[in-house]
């Protein structure tokens, strides 16, 4: 499941040591890197020196038959992987001798209160799930991107879309971020079907995809400012706000008061009194 292996399911901890290993360079670390190098990244041997520990116990650790390494020596190995802060209670959270409980998934719902507060605000605004579906919107959240209406998944549409492609002025950028939070959403939820469907769709269907979940990159998708490209308008610098609400998020995107994109909001505003409210019922991926 999650395009991975059955090897690769039963030993999470293994496949991320391996993949951030390969993302490390000689030179980073303060080693020549020859000439005759066969892997990308720092050998296993290299990563154990570094880290104080004995060759044969990292490949114990890669290969799953040790898994429960002290946090000592977890920290060790996020030091010389270059792991922030994140990556590395990441990491952390691999290594437990505890069995996952089986997990009793509830639907995800958009709660009354919310579906209120979409249609009272004056800026775009929608509800999204951990795997990125848009559960509810507001009416301008449609104008500004007919994406971000519920049924579409914005991270198969950031993949998939040639439009939404279009729509994000960084879009390589995007999609790190996007596919490196989709894994911290993940966590070990690896039997969640709607991860293990979505996941399986984008590895057959975008190479861009592969190549970056293969890196084990795992970041929080916070608030920020991005730059779009809408088809009417034009270009819209906007503020981004995530709030979590129970176990959903709420998202809205805002304008500098008085700024251009500001205006160019307005404008937005008075378009989407034509469309119609958005119907948090459709669950199609779009």
């Amino acid at each position: 499941m999650l395009n991975m292996s059955d090897d690769d399911r039963a030993n999470l901890l293994g496949s991320y040591l391996r993949a951030r290993r390969a993302l490390v360079t000689p030179e980073q670390v303060g080693l020549p890197a020859g000439a005759n190098r066969r892997v990308p990244g720092l050998r296993r041997e290299e990563v154990a020196m570094l880290a104080g520990i004995s060759a044969d116990y990292h490949l114990r650790l890669e290969r799953g038959r040790d898994k429960n390494p002290s946090a000592q020596v977890l920290e060790s190995l996020a030091r010389v992987l270059h792991l922030d802060e994140l990556e590395q209670k990441y990491l952390l959270g691999l290594a437990t001798s505890r069995p996952r409980p089986q997990r009793r998934r509830k639907p995800e719902r958009v709660p009354a209160r919310l579906h209120q507060l979409l249609a009272s605000v004056q800026v775009p605004a929608f509800v999204e799930g951990r795997a990125f579906d848009v559960l509810a919107s507001n009416r301008l959240a449609v104008a500004l991107s007919p994406r971000l209406q519920p049924g579409y998944n914005r991270l198969r549409s950031l993949l998939l879309d040639p439009e939404e492609q279009a729509f994000q002025q960084d879009w390589t950028r995007s999609t790190e971020g996007f596919i490196a939070a989709f894994r911290k959403s993940i966590g070990d939820d690896i039997d969640n079907p709607r991860f293990v469907e979505l996941v399986g769709e984008l590895a057959l269907s975008s190479e861009r995809f592969r190549n970056l979940w293969a890196r084990y990159d795992v970041r929080s998708l916070e608030g920020g400012t991005t730059t779009v490209n809408h088809p009417v308008v034009g270009e819209l610098r906007l503020h981004r706000d995530k709030l979590p609400v129970d176990d959903l998020l709420l998202v809205l995107y805002y304008a500098d008061q008085g700024s251009e994109s500001d205006e160019k909001l307005r404008l937005l505003a008075s378009m989407a009194q034509t469309i119609p409210t958005p119907d948090a019922r459709r669950i199609t991926n779009g």
